[in-house]
């Protein structure tokens, strides 16, 4: 933001109940609240003046007094597959980075919630570079609100943007707060108007949050398992030590009971060696008996110094079939991005590393389809 935009309030900050709290503390009706609400994410407008609905004296006040401020992109690379990603400024030497993914039937987009990430999965390299901040809800719904205006987006047309996954870098639940306010926005008619059952929220495993965002907001939840058993799962997802898959299941189960989809999606990279055998397979049918579930494998993309290796392809099939045959649903990720970096585990942006006091590159294990 510019000194005189820091001024002021970014109304890309709030969903429909801040935005209608805000207008009354300036004396206005709720009704002019939804109005500009709907220019600013139906219409992707920022000029208030060309909201010609909205009263002039209205319009001069917010020029005063509000903003609207997206993410700045600072590159935009497309793949040969017609997978696009954008490198956004967030300030403070921070960037973060999207992936929208086109499709016969859909366009996701897959974006960030905080920069970097603290929860320290072996596998995942943005976990391993450290935590900086949660991103803000501006900085949020802006990277859709910035997508939909790179795409050319027509507010009269067909949505090019159908499907929101919160796969990109951070842990979603551990910035609650400003990610139920984007998802708000995601939902409402007002702006987005998507269905819960086309946003998916995806974490490993914070179990109180999964509990809060079932009350809150339920959307689609994708649970990043890659492990069956506690000891090898202690290893790769260390919240684990805290929420033991026990605690974990019963979530799930929690959750379903609110849940626009009738089963939650486990997410499970497939690490060469590691987490991959015949028995592992069979512990994740006894682990998810009670679950209604599909599982999305995820082949492992390394990076440097990873320390693991992607499961040779038949060995992935043959782990999928097991769980075919036991009756649960299970898809292979297919790679989209990768000639852009803009595969799963390929996303990189840059994070001032406050955990570790310095600034590296990061490469996050982001997963990007639901």
């Amino acid at each position: 933001m510019t000194t005189a935009q820091e001024n002021r309030v970014n109304l890309l900050d709030f969903d429909a109940q801040a935005m209608t709290d805000w207008f009354a503390a300036q004396g206005e009706k709720p009704f002019r609240a939804r109005q500009v609400l709907r220019w600013i994410h139906r219409f992707g407008e920022t000029d208030f003046e060309a909201m010609t609905d909205v009263a002039k004296s209205l319009r001069a006040k917010l020029q005063n007094s509000a903003c609207i401020v997206p993410p700045t992109p600072i590159r935009d690379s497309i793949s040969t597959d017609g997978t696009r990603k954008w490198l956004f400024d967030v300030g403070n030497a921070n960037a973060i980075e999207s992936v929208f993914i086109p499709e016969t039937t859909r366009g996701t987009l897959c974006i960030s919630s905080q920069a970097g990430c603290a929860l320290d999965c072996s596998f995942c390299s943005t976990g391993k570079q450290g935590f900086n901040r949660n991103l803000s809800a501006a900085e949020i719904i802006g990277q859709l609100w910035m997508a939909n205006r790179l795409l050319g987006a027509d507010p009269d047309g067909e949505r090019i943007i159908s499907n929101v996954v919160m796969m990109g870098m951070g842990e979603p639940l551990a910035n609650f707060d400003n990610v139920v306010s984007a998802l708000n926005l995601m939902l409402d008619d007002h702006a987005y108007g998507l269905s819960r059952r086309r946003v998916t929220v995806s974490t490993s495993g914070i179990v109180p949050a999964m509990d809060r965002l079932r009350d809150a907001c339920p959307v689609a939840l994708a649970v990043s398992l890659h492990a069956p058993n506690d000891a090898l799962r202690d290893k790769l997802v260390p919240i684990n030590q805290k929420y033991p898959l026990v605690e974990l299941m019963a979530a799930c189960r929690r959750y379903l009971e609110r849940a626009p989809r009738d089963f939650i999606t486990f997410e499970y990279v497939m690490l060469d060696g590691v987490n991959d055998q015949d028995e592992h397979a069979r512990q994740l049918i006894a682990l998810t008996r009670d679950v209604p579930c599909k599982f999305n494998l995820i082949p492992f993309n390394p990076f440097p110094n990873s320390g693991y290796g992607r499961s040779p392809a038949p060995r992935i099939k043959h782990f999928a079939q097991i769980l075919i045959d036991a009756g649960i649903v299970t898809t292979t990720r297919k790679t989209r991005g990768d000639d852009v970096d803009a595969a799963c585990g390929q996303l990189a942006g840059q994070v001032v590393d406050k955990t570790r006091r310095t600034t590296r590159r990061t490469i996050s294990l982001t997963e990007v389809r639901s």
